[in-house]
């Protein structure tokens, strides 16, 4: 019998444009941060088991907070470490290194807590809205192509913020509802007259309905062996270039996966607006709309009563 898809939780990042922990950030009425509404919405649609990633420097903040809290939640939590020293042989740190490797390295410390499963990853500082953890889970539950993935796709309109520019994984999209190539899009930014990016000095408009990538993604076991045998590759050509902050993302061994023609990613969508605090600013944003979701009934008052 197939295994039921696990929810992978990233948290191992820094926040450096936010300035401090943003993982542990209480953004809920019982001190709850961003993560324990992500974990409240991914067990309502079915998940069990939770991996959250993070780092041995953040552990005690991090277990003396969220990780007291989620005790009392009804799902299975399972740690994984992301640390700079997990390389493939042959590969030291760069003098000077202490930014993490990248989303792909998170996913790849995980792989024995994922234990063989489908599984989902997401952002912990992300709020994804409980129409996406729905969507993923019964994509997983149903796959059967041992190379066929997902993601869940949002509006760009519904993601961006007013107090400085983000980046985004901009989708291209097949006319069958797949994906062809994630491009990452530093400097977007909302202006008078819509949304647009900066690239090289020039500006260019992006519309509000454009697909784009928040990290949510469905992958089968599988994936977890192609970015092992990817990693040490992109390292030896990175690590040259750019030793202190050359970075392994998702969209890069998707993309090629599917240019190879070794994987298919369907793109799902969710109507839900996505929010998040990549600015200290964008905080009480997230805080009110919670409330307001929570006023409404949609959560309860104190997730883990």
């Amino acid at each position: 019998m197939a295994k039921k898809p696990v929810l992978v939780v990233m948290a191992a990042g820094m926040g450096s444009r936010y300035g401090g922990l943003k993982q542990i950030d209480p953004v809920g009425s019982q001190g709850e941060a961003i993560l324990d509404y992500s974990i409240y919405d991914a067990h309502q649609a079915g998940f069990e088991t939770v991996v959250i990633i993070i780092k041995e420097a953040i552990r005690k903040d991090f277990m003396e907070t969220v990780g007291k809290r989620l005790e009392k939640a009804p799902v299975e939590i399972r740690y994984a470490y992301q640390e700079l020293d997990k390389l493939p042989a042959g590969i030291a740190i760069p003098e000077g290194r202490v930014k993490p490797w990248g989303t792909s390295h998170a996913v790849l410390c995980a792989k024995e807590q994922i234990d063989g499963a489908p599984f989902a990853v997401i952002n912990s500082d992300d709020y994804y809205g409980k129409a996406a953890f729905k969507v993923i889970f019964d994509a997983l539950s149903s796959m059967t192509d041992p190379n066929g993935y997902c993601m869940v796709g949002y509006e760009l309109g519904k993601t961006v913020t007013e107090n400085g520019s983000v980046a985004r994984g901009v989708c291209q999209i097949d006319g069958n509802g797949y994906l062809t190539e994630v491009i990452e899009r530093t400097s977007i930014e909302t202006y008078p007259g819509g949304i647009r990016y900066q690239e090289n000095g020039e500006y260019t408009d992006l519309p509000a309905d454009t697909t784009v990538s928040m990290n949510m993604w469905g992958f089968m076991p599988s994936f977890l062996d192609e970015i092992e045998d990817r990693f040490a590759a992109f390292l030896k050509e990175a690590i040259p270039n750019n030793p202190l902050k050359c970075e392994y993302f998702l969209p890069l061994p998707v993309s090629q996966l599917i240019k190879e023609g070794k994987a298919t990613v369907k793109v799902l969508t969710s109507p839900d607006r996505w929010f998040g605090v990549t600015y200290a600013a964008d905080k009480p944003v997230v805080v009110a709309a919670l409330k307001a979701m929570t006023d409404e009934g949609k959560y309860p008052d104190g997730l883990w009563k």
